[in-house]
């Protein structure tokens, strides 16, 4: 039996990192993923790119995309010790986006002081991803002892909080 995890704590330890990768699809249908730095608002992430950047010519041709965010784990006093990140991953709809069709907060939590910097924002171009369906966790709110067991380390929440939480044999399918 898994623990319940709500939709609310992942979007909680979501918050906290600011590091994914995120998976998406070649016009030659082969698998592809990057590492990418992010921020969230209203349950979106924003990923700044290149527009010549691969990752956008993939997700301007396949939208359809996923994204694993790790989350490190370490005990305490004892760093040495090698511990499996937990993980939260999801489906998503992702679309390219130009800063000044963006908000001017998020382009500022982005791009930060460059945000003003008229040439690189020129060839600069966002990623918003729209989370889909469920988050998948891995070791997300329980203990490292609790995380040896894989029943207890698996979670599946909604991906919206308003969501009806899932029966443990919705969990398993």
């Amino acid at each position: 039996m898994t623990k319940r995890i709500t939709s609310k704590q992942v979007w909680k330890e979501i918050e906290k990192e600011i590091f994914a990768v995120i998976g998406m699809v070649t016009a030659k249908n082969e698998a592809r993923t990057v590492g990418v730095v992010y921020v969230v608002k209203n349950g979106r992430f924003y990923i700044s790119s290149g527009k010549g950047a691969w990752k956008v010519k993939h997700i301007a041709h396949n939208p359809n995309v996923s994204m694993t965010i790790p989350i490190h784990k370490s005990i305490p006093f004892l760093p040495w010790f090698k511990i499996p990140a937990a993980t939260i991953t999801f489906s998503g709809i992702a679309q390219i986006l130009e800063p000044e069709e963006t908000p001017t907060e998020i382009v500022r939590a982005i791009y930060r002081d460059m945000a003003d910097n008229q040439e690189l924002m020129a060839d600069s171009c966002l990623i918003e991803v729209t989370p889909v369906k469920d988050f998948i966790t891995y070791g997300v709110g329980i203990s490292l002892m609790e995380m040896r067991d894989p029943k207890l380390a698996r979670g599946r929440v909604p991906v919206n909080a308003d969501a009806k939480p899932l029966s443990d044999r919705q969990r398993t399918v």
